[in-house]
């Protein structure tokens, strides 16, 4: 979502520490007008954007997300910023990336940016995914947008001598993203769709034993469906893994004021309310109910 705000200045006082154990957080948030670099489409439905901006969006980690405010369509005003997870991060080139699907007034205005233009970002935001180092293997589910947000994990594993094999979900085939984005960090990718009926729980688990039984899965990355998110949680309760989801949704504020986003969480047995925009939006997968 989107807000139609002026931009902020300055830097937020340093972010305390998360409830996710592990997890990452910048060490500060701020608004910024940032150079529109490319607007392009990638297939039907998606569309990659690229934009030039300093610090403290350039210290953005995977799992992480930015508040965008969007251009106004005509006829249309885009009211509150709209959420959006980081898809890349270059420090050295000074750009953040962003992959978004036109699905309403805000994300149509997105698509009316041209380079030269300039946009406000606030960010980065959230907790986002943690690596522990004595991993090897970690397997990446995602379906739709989730595959957006699950991007920036191929990168991240690979620095860390990790290797990561990625079971992404879509309709169809033209609609799985991230695939080259992957294969070019050394990733096995295993796409999986509606239409060659390969995208059902059923099947996904089976992927999933295998890569188990292989001991090629030390834990669980995931968004994007809460029926694959249960295969995995049962999974993770059988085999003793570890996992993560990055939960989506509806944000007004994005920074823990507005109490919007609050979802349930199961602690040990005990139901707690959370903020997915500043407890999350990356929690423990045994934690989350779908």
């Amino acid at each position: 979502m989107h807000a139609e705000e002026p931009a902020m200045g300055g830097h937020a006082p340093p972010i305390p520490d998360s409830t996710l154990p592990g997890g990452e957080w910048s060490a500060a948030i701020a608004a910024e007008l940032a150079e529109v670099l490319a607007n392009t489409a990638i297939n039907t439905e998606y569309r990659h954007l690229v934009v030039k901006c300093g610090r403290p969006a350039l210290d953005a980690v995977p799992g992480q997300f930015f508040q965008l405010l969007c251009p106004q369509p005509a006829g249309e005003q885009p009211y509150l910023r709209r959420p959006m997870s980081l898809y890349g991060v270059d420090p050295d080139a000074g750009t953040v990336e962003f992959l978004y699907k036109i699905a309403g007034a805000g994300t149509r205005g997105l698509a009316m940016l041209h380079p030269g233009d300039r946009l406000d970002i606030m960010g980065p935001l959230g907790v986002g995914f943690s690596l522990d180092p004595a991993w090897k293997h970690i397997v990446a589910v995602g379906r739709g947008a989730g595959l957006a947000t699950l991007a920036p994990l191929a990168k991240a594993a690979r620095a860390k001598g990790m290797h990561v094999t990625a079971i992404f979900s879509a309709r169809r085939p033209d609609l799985v993203l991230s695939v080259e984005l992957f294969q070019s960090q050394g990733a096995t990718v295993i796409p999986v769709t509606d239409t060659e009926r390969t995208s059902g729980p059923a099947h996904v688990e089976r992927l999933l034993r295998g890569l188990i039984a292989e001991q090629r899965c030390d834990a669980f990355f995931t968004c994007g469906s809460s029926r694959l998110m249960r295969v995995q949680q049962r999974l993770a309760t059988e085999f003793g893994l570890r996992g993560q989801v990055a939960m989506e949704q509806q944000m007004a504020c994005g920074i823990g004021l507005c109490f919007c986003c609050v979802r349930d969480f199961n602690v040990k047995g005990e139901i707690v309310h959370r903020r997915v925009c500043w407890d999350g939006p990356v929690f423990d997968i045994l934690e989350a109910i779908p």
